[in-house]
């Protein structure tokens, strides 16, 4: 605040010095600036506005510069419904590869997708939250495995990225997260669509377990 009243003071004492107005002024600092090299293109305006305490900097190079609007992301169609979702995995202490199913439910907030999982469809619990740029789907993901399961209740977490189809009917990318000892890992995740319903009578009769697609295949419970 004190620089900007000295700044004030400053201004208006060197126009008054030099008994020129504030467009006489303006033309001055068009003249001295080019002499040096750096020409700006001061006028009355800006010079009333700095006197007055507007704060306009004649001299910076950001002065003329107006503030860039964020481009809204591109949303291609509506993910909001039920979806199979399923993704392999390596258990390292079993030694084999698992699948992990659940039927999801996508809710769309523009281009943000909020996905839970049915409470029937698995024993561990599944949640996503996911943004929309075109095709491109990024996001997060938190797995709570099953307290009765080989993970005893653990909790998982990591990154997910998602390319979604022309058709609208699946997603299909990568997801990485962390192992038992702290590595990172990835793998394969695809949501298949199944219904555009929301319905309670819709989740009732999505809310079990998916067939499996594969012997000995389970989720991460």
């Amino acid at each position: 605040m004190a620089g900007m009243i000295a700044a004030k003071s400053t201004l208006r004492a060197v126009g008054t010095g030099m008994r020129l107005g504030q467009a006489g002024f303006a033309h001055a600092l068009q003249s001295a600036s080019r002499r040096v090299g750096e020409p700006n293109d001061a006028n009355k305006k800006p010079v009333q506005r700095c006197e007055s305490g507007g704060g306009h900097d004649l001299t910076s190079p950001m002065s003329n510069l107006a503030t860039p609007t964020p481009k809204p992301l591109a949303v291609h169609g509506s993910y909001e419904g039920v979806w199979l979702s399923r993704y392999q995995f390596h258990s390292s202490g079993r030694g084999e590869s698992f699948a992990g199913q659940h039927f999801v439910v996508v809710l769309q907030h523009g281009d943000r997708l909020n996905v839970r999982s049915l409470p029937g469809s698995a024993a561990s619990s599944l949640a996503m939250d996911l943004t929309v740029d075109g095709a491109v789907v990024t996001g997060t993901w938190v797995e709570q495995t099953d307290p009765a399961g080989y993970y005893r209740g653990a909790r998982y977490h990591g990154a997910i990225q998602l390319l979604g189809e022309p058709t609208g009917r699946r997603m299909a990318g990568k997801w990485v997260g962390f192992g038992k000892d702290m590595d990172v890992n990835t793998g394969p995740w695809e949501l298949t669509f199944q219904a555009a319903s929301t319905s309670k009578a819709t989740l009732d009769r999505y809310n079990t377990s998916p067939d499996e697609s594969a012997s000995g295949q389970s989720s991460r419970g």
